[in-house]
C-alpha cells in the first residue's frame, strides 16, 4: 500500500512539474539511479528472478519503483523497438539492424550479459523415463517421435505432449533455433496461452506457471520452461527443484545414462556439461543516470547477481566469496 501511494503521488509530482516549468526546462529529468518511477519490459520466461530483484532494489531505495511489464519475447522487443520502454531483459541481444533503428532516434543502446538460463525439460511424476538425449529431443520436437514407446518400449505411456508457454516466447524461438535447427516443429506442440496476451500478471496464473500445472496433471506431456520457474526457492544449494513435477536429465551422447546426462543446476549450467543453456541480456537505450541505469547496475552487481544464482541461472559475473580466517589459531 505504501510503494502504491508513493507511486502515486511521484506521478502527481511530476505531472505538476511538467505544467510549472518553463519550455527551456521541460527536458530535465527528475529521477535519480535510486530514485524516482522506471519501467522495464522482461521476457515472462524470467519473471520469479527479475521480480525477486525488483522487490530487493525497492526495499532498498525505498524512494524507487520499477513498474514490469511481463510479456513474451516478440512483443517485448515491439514495445522496446518502439520506445515505448527503454530497458528490456531478453534471452537475445539486439540485432545490428535493431541498433541501426535506435542509433537513428539519437540513442545509445548498451547491452550487457545478465546471467546464462538453462531450458528444462519437465515430465510427470509418474513417468519414469526421466533421461533423454539432444537427438531425441529434436526427433520429439520435429514430430518425428510421437510416443513414449518409440523411446522405451517398456512405457505405458501414450503419445507425447509437448508443453510450452506461448507460440511468440523465446523458449519457442530456442527449441525452432537450437534444437530442431533445420527441421521445422512438429504439430504435437500445445501451447499454454494464446499471442493476443500483451501483458502477465504474476499474481495469476502465467503462462510457465500452466506449463507446470499441466505437465503435473498429464502423465504423458513433456514441458518446456525456464529453469527459474521451477527452482526450489528454499534451497540455497541449487540441488532439487519444485516437487510438482520430475526434472528431465539430458544428455549429448548418442544413449543416456546417469553418469552422462546433467540436469540444469548452476554448477552444471556453469560447466557447460547441461546442453540447454542461453545467455540472458539486459539492455538500455536511456543511459543517462537515471532509474533505470541505477536498476542495471544493481541487476549487474553483487545483490543482483547473487539473486540471479538464487534462482537457479548461473551469473553473467564472478561472486566474491569472503573468507574470515579463525583469530585464535596461531601460524
Amino acid at each position: 500500500m505504501k510503494k502504491l501511494c508513493f507511486i502515486l503521488s511521484t506521478l502527481i509530482l511530476a505531472i505538476f512539474l511538467f505544467h510549472a516549468c518553463s519550455p527551456a526546462n521541460k527536458g530535465t529529468r527528475t529521477d535519480t539511479p535510486t530514485s524516482g518511477i522506471a519501467e522495464i519490459v522482461v521476457d515472462e520466461c524470467f519473471a520469479p528472478v527479475v521480480q525477486q530483484q525488483i522487490d530487493v532494489f525497492e526495499s532498498t531505495y525505498n524512494e524507487a519503483a520499477v513498474i514490469p511489464t511481463y510479456t513474451n519475447e516478440a512483443q517485448a522487443f515491439d514495445l522496446f523497438m518502439k520506445d515505448s520502454i527503454r530497458l528490456i531483459i531478453a534471452a537475445r541481444d539486439i540485432t545490428p539492424n535493431e541498433k541501426l533503428i535506435i542509433k537513428d532516434r539519437n540513442q545509445m543502446p548498451r547491452s550487457q550479459k545478465y546471467a546464462t538460463d538453462a531450458i528444462a525439460l519437465i515430465i510427470n511424476k509418474s513417468n519414469m523415463d526421466s533421461l533423454i538425449t539432444m537427438a531425441d529431443i529434436k526427433r520429439i520436437m520435429t514430430g518425428e517421435v510421437r510416443s513414449w514407446k518409440e523411446l522405451n518400449p517398456k512405457s505405458k505411456l501414450g503419445d507425447i505432449v509437448v508443453a510450452f508457454d506461448s507460440p511468440n516466447s523465446s523458449t519457442v524461438r530456442y527449441i525452432r533455433d537450437s534444437i530442431c535447427v533445420d527441421k521445422p516443429l512438429g504439430n504435437n506442440l500445445k501451447a499454454m496461452a494464446s499471442d493476443s496476451i500483451s501483458a502477465i500478471d504474476l499474481t495469476d496464473r502465467t503462462p510457465n506457471q500452466m506449463v507446470i500445472d499441466y505437465v503435473a496433471a498429464s502423465p504423458n506431456a513433456i514441458g518446456v520452461i525456464g529453469v527459474n520457474w521451477i527452482s526450489n526457492p528454499d534451497d540455497p544449494q541449487n540441488l532439487s527443484f519444485i516437487n510438482k513435477i520430475t526434472v528431465m536429465s539430458v544428455s549429448k551422447a548418442t544413449k543416456a545414462f546417469n553418469d552422462n546426462s546433467f540436469k540444469p543446476f548452476p554448477a552444471y549450467i556453469a560447466l557447460k556439461e547441461y546442453p540447454l543453456s542461453r545467455d540472458l541480456y539486459i539492455i538500455i537505450t536511456d543511459v543517462r543516470g537515471g532509474l533505470p541505469s541505477g536498476f542495471v547496475n544493481f541487476a549487474a552487481g553483487e545483490k543482483g547477481q547473487r539473486i540471479v544464482l538464487k534462482a537457479g541461472l548461473y551469473p553473467a559475473y564472478q561472486l566474491t566469496r569472503v573468507v574470515r580466517a579463525n583469530p585464535t589459531l596461531k601460524e
